[in-house]
């Protein structure tokens, strides 16, 4: 693989800037059901690389007030949308990053939340009953950052972490339900909602936890990148997904830290920015935020510390008091 190009911080963020003013392509049309999700991927992109400020603050907190679903008490994921969990977790992220969470219906958005939990102990992700451990996460997560954990029964947390145990495979990964395949982003969303929860070491004994390590560390491949599940092509956006799995394990020198950072800067679009899944493929904000996600739990030099169970910067969590098990690789000071 040839050397890449360092990172193109300042590319990255014109690239990101510029993606809210394409409201004439219709590429901005056909992803309005991603609206506040993508918000949030170049929002916390910038944050990482330094720069929070590179988009209009009032601009971002109005767009989110905009998406509330008055019916539901949450937030949908374009103005008159149906709430759902994960447009509802992206605003409650971007309004903490921009310190505008007192603009939201905490109440009702709690409501909102704990409505959505089956008996089985799982999260559905909005009124049609869509289950998946994504769902799962993102209500822990979301209640966690709205420091609202402990309106949550006792009993109804117990029946949820019991549901992420029957997800786990023999394998060592997790399905995103009970019984379906091990994937790498479903491992990262049940390893982060036992964290959250202080429920990993009682869902997984030292011996699993290291079978765990040990599927994720196989997603290598001999590129450098990394894949969801075995026999599938390398993606950029797992260098997330696995990673901060493995930060959360204690595990991340499993990885061969060289050939990942090599892999995913060769994903960058030098020319107009962005990241790809992939080189040579087209960029976009999901796999940009989690190709600079990736980097900066591998320490690359010049990044901000990202917490890996919020998939935050790491300093915001930290002052709210939130900082779980978890452990990067060392910043480095220069490109290596």
């Amino acid at each position: 693989m040839a050397t890449p190009q360092p990172l193109l911080t300042d590319l990255h963020v014109k690239y990101i800037q510029r993606l809210g003013k394409s409201k004439d392509d219709l590429a901005y049309h056909l992803t309005a059901h991603l609206r506040l999700n993508a918000i949030y991927w170049g929002l916390t992109a910038l944050c990482v690389m330094g720069r929070p400020d590179a988009l209009d603050r009032d601009e971002l907190i109005e767009f989110v007030l905009s998406c509330w679903d008055e019916e539901a008490g949450a937030l949908g994921a374009h103005p008159d949308h149906d709430a759902h969990m994960l447009s509802t977790l992206s605003g409650i992220q971007i309004l903490l990053e921009l310190d505008a969470i007192n603009r939201l219906d905490v109440d009702r958005v709690v409501k909102f939340i704990l409505s959505l939990q089956q008996p089985s102990g799982v999260f559905a992700g909005d009124r049609f009953g869509e289950i998946d451990t994504r769902f799962t996460y993102c209500a822990i997560n979301a209640l966690s950052l709205l420091g609202r954990l402990g309106d949550w029964p006792e009993e109804a947390r117990k029946r949820t972490i019991n549901y992420i145990r029957e997800c786990h495979n023999y394998d060592g990964g997790f399905g995103n339900v009970v019984g379906a395949e091990s994937h790498a982003a479903q491992v990262f969303v049940c390893m982060a909602a036992l964290t959250i929860l202080d429920a990993v070491d009682e869902v997984l004994s030292p011996d699993d936890q290291e079978t765990v390590s040990f599927w994720l560390s196989e997603r290598q491949l001999p590129n450098g990148g990394l894949n969801g599940r075995p026999e599938k092509l390398e993606d950029v956006c797992y260098s997330f997904w696995v990673l901060s799995a493995l930060a959360i394990l204690n595990k991340l020198e499993w990885i061969d830290r060289a050939k990942l950072v090599s892999f995913i800067l060769s994903a960058q679009d030098t020319t107009k920015g962005g990241i790809a899944d992939r080189p040579e493929d087209e960029p976009d904000v999901f796999h940009t935020q989690f190709g600079v996600a990736g980097l900066s739990l591998l320490g690359y030099p010049g990044l901000v510390d990202l917490d890996p169970v919020y998939c935050m910067p790491a300093a915001l969590i930290e002052k709210m008091g939130l900082r779980k098990r978890w452990k990067a690789l060392p910043r480095q000071t220069t490109v290596c």
